[in-house]
């Protein structure tokens, strides 16, 4: 079987490929230029909360997050955060609130990353994953880290100052690695949690500890989860993942040994499989592969040989 190496690195992972969104961090601070910014006709907005927002689908068949421009909004004080500038002068801003807003044509429906990530287009994407972690991260940090005290947005949602000690937080971006781990005979070691349903395998994954280097970390992991020790680790790619604040960091990397052992507690099962083995349990249905929007579903197929069937 031919390798799938080269064309995988032309496929996009979700939430990384280029959005056309200048974030232009340094027009954060100047509140005179984000005033002149909010009212311009040109700019759009859209309301996320609890982690989603309104999408629609349009005539010719594409999905969008629904926009409105500024003087359409619902209004807000504090919560609203610049996420960018396109090429075109275009600029973009979230909303935070308790609830969606209500659509009068009815079409629009509510989704979350999860759904919505590989309906919506690069730029929509990008915008939207960029809201919600700021959103999950407004929601959990609203009280001053040193001192205790209520703290205030500032930099356009991406500062939370406190008003009592004048500490400044920041948000924040856990670090986590997932792995496809492969043996000597080229087989792939595939893991299901406790908690997911009958016949879901997927990549081993796992936090990033303090003190600790990516690759250690993924040598841990592989060892914790499921007893099997790693030698080489290759660095693939990276993929923001809001759930609700991580950055899942991908590679390959090689055991030098093969006997499992899982932990019981995150994993439950564990299990090397050959292509003609991944292939003819995808076939039965015995095993179900990841789901598309992950970085794991990119990582199989660079080593599967070709495209997961869809869950």
């Amino acid at each position: 079987m031919t390798t799938w190496t080269d064309r995988t690195a032309d496929r996009p992972i979700t939430f990384s490929a280029p959005s056309g969104i200048d974030r232009s961090a340094h027009h954060r601070l100047d509140e005179a230029w984000l005033a002149a910014a909010w009212s311009h006709p040109t700019t759009r907005v859209f309301v996320v909360s609890g982690g989603q927002a309104l999408i629609d689908d349009t005539p010719d068949g594409r999905t969008e997050l629904i926009m409105t421009p500024s003087f359409e909004a619902p209004l807000t004080e504090a919560h609203r955060y610049y996420l960018g500038t396109d090429e075109d002068g275009v600029s973009y801003f979230a909303l935070q609130k308790d609830a969606l807003p209500g659509r009068l044509d009815q079409s629009a429906r509510a989704a979350g990353l999860r759904e919505a990530g590989l309906l919506l287009s690069p730029r929509d994407a990008g915008l939207l994953v960029h809201a919600v972690a700021l959103e999950n991260w407004q929601r959990m940090h609203r009280f001053c880290s040193r001192c205790g005290e209520r703290t205030m947005i500032a930099a356009a949602g991406h500062i939370r100052r406190c008003p009592a000690c004048g500490a400044e937080h920041y948000p924040r971006t856990d670090p986590a690695v997932i792995m496809l781990v492969t043996d000597d005979q080229d087989r792939a070691l595939l893991g299901r949690q406790v908690h997911w349903p009958e016949g879901r395998f997927s990549t081993l994954a796992g936090f990033v500890e303090p003190g600790e280097s990516i690759e250690q970390s993924v040598a841990r992991e592989v060892f914790e989860e499921a007893g099997v020790v790693v030698g080489e680790v290759e660095y693939v790619a990276s993929q923001p993942w809001p759930f609700p604040s991580s950055l899942m960091l991908g590679f390959m990397a090689r055991a030098t040994s093969a006997e499992i052992q899982v932990d019981g507690e995150e994993i439950e099962e564990a299990r090397w499989f050959s292509r003609d083995d991944l292939s003819a349990a995808f076939a039965s249905g015995e095993v179900m592969p990841p789901y598309g929007i992950s970085i794991a579903a990119r990582l199989i197929e660079r080593w599967y040989g070709q495209p997961l069937p869809k869950p």
